[in-house]
């Protein structure tokens, strides 16, 4: 039995990066220091695998080799007239790099999850910018923290006792020295150790914000209670926001999910940005997938947009609502899709499921889900992070690199390689 240290865990953004893992004839055998969804994803990585590449014909699945299946993938994306690739969230950056290349040869649309998750968190930081820190920067400094529509001890599990409020910062040190502030529609398992819960009426998320500005610019609310919520506590938490040393406003899909979406960024990050009149504050969204973070920056990188980038114009094309795929889809306008390291037949809406699923798919993927049961073609991957390295971004935009810690089984490649190998057929090489 062999130990490995400073692991870092590819499930949530959060990337803990400090799993030590033992390995035992090839297999993980023991986890510490990770979360209970960690752990249950270095212990069961190996479980519901793909272990060959395989082609539906007649309506059945038949095993074939590699090769077989890139030229099947090939022939796919060739004959299409408006392909899609989608996914991201749970590969490497250099992968998605390549996934880049691929969609400008063919004159797709790539997208990645952040579409159906944080696009509005985009959207809302491209129109006003945003006043943000690093995660390190937080645990250090903060003494306010703010969940806003998340539930971070059931999504990013150590998030608390890593970055926030109970981690042992620099400067502050103690749960007793920092507030916690629970914003949400109900109580949730983090607003039950909070220090303050706010409970607001479902889908006034922008009408709370917009109070909370206008109590911290001296501002008289002459309603008895807004969104749900006296007026006294939101003059309360004004104060308290004005008051704090470093405060850090972390929020989720509760705010990025409900009526007003980019609009209700908006508010968010225009509330930070008054509090800095006062005092040092800091917004950071809290992203699900380990690597979604990283799919917009090196998507950003290439394209100059962060995610719903169509190149079939012959240049990089950025309209969210247009060229977003649950919105190309629901209209029938692709003929062709390659999933990469993603599930959409389980998270788009049903309707665009249907429809996706009618169309030709190609999926690399490590294990079964819904998608790989109604795709055409599918080549199983190694997992990174575990059977193969890779880059990925935590969640405040931070790179971290994922160790190799296991052999794949026999014939299973990387996301990136599998990649490679399509984009050189592609290109004719």
């Amino acid at each position: 039995m062999k130990t490995i240290n400073n692991v870092v865990c590819s499930f949530c953004g959060c990337l803990c990066d400090d799993i030590e893992v033992s390995i035992e004839n090839n297999k993980i055998v023991k986890v510490k220091n990770a979360c209970s969804l960690g752990i249950s994803k270095f212990l069961n990585y190996d479980k519901h695998r793909i272990l060959k590449p395989r082609i539906r014909k007649s309506n059945e699945f038949t095993n074939v080799s590699l090769e077989e299946a890139i030229d099947e993938c090939i022939k796919i994306l060739s004959n299409a007239s408006y392909p899609i690739i989608y996914g991201w969230s749970n590969t490497s950056n250099e992968a998605l790099k390549i996934g880049v290349e691929i969609a400008e040869l063919i004159g797709g649309v790539i997208d990645n999850t952040t579409s159906v998750c944080h696009g509005p968190t985009i959207i809302g930081v491209q129109d006003i910018g945003e006043s943000t820190s690093t995660l390190g920067q937080v645990k250090n400094r903060a003494d306010l923290i703010i969940y806003w529509g998340s539930n971070p001890l059931h999504a990013h599990p150590r998030h608390l006792s890593r970055y926030t409020a109970l981690s042992k910062g620099r400067f502050v040190k103690t749960r007793k020295e920092r507030k916690v502030i629970v914003v949400d529609v109900r109580k949730t398992a983090t607003a039950s150790i909070a220090d303050i819960f706010i409970q607001i009426k479902p889908n006034s998320d922008y009408e709370l914000l917009s109070a909370l500005r206008y109590a911290v610019n001296n501002g008289e609310i002459e309603q008895d209670e807004v969104a749900g919520v006296p007026i006294e506590k939101i003059e309360e938490l004004a104060e308290m926001m004005i008051s704090c040393k470093f405060g850090a406003l972390m929020f989720g899909l509760g705010l990025t999910m409900s009526p007003g979406k980019h609009r209700n960024i908006e508010a968010a990050i225009a509330l930070v940005t008054d509090l800095n009149k006062y005092t040092k504050f800091v917004i950071l969204p809290m992203r699900g997938h380990y690597n979604v973070t990283g799919a917009n920056n090196v998507t950003c990188w290439i394209t100059g947009y962060p995610f719903a980038v169509d190149f079939s114009k012959g240049y990089p094309y950025y309209n969210p609502g247009e060229t977003t795929i649950a919105d190309i889809i629901a209209r029938g306008e692709c003929d062709a899709a390659l999933i990469v390291a993603s599930d959409p037949i389980s998270h788009l809406p049903i309707e665009s499921a249907k429809k996706l699923s009618k169309i030709p798919i190609v999926t690399i993927d490590p294990h079964e889900t819904p998608t790989t049961k109604v795709s055409k073609v599918v080549i199983p991957s190694s997992y990174v992070g575990i059977e193969c390295e890779g880059t990925a971004y935590r969640m405040d935009g931070v790179p971290l690199r994922l160790k190799k810690i296991v052999d794949p089984p026999d014939g299973i490649v990387s996301d990136e390689e599998i990649l490679k190998m399509i984009l050189s057929k592609l290109r004719g090489d």
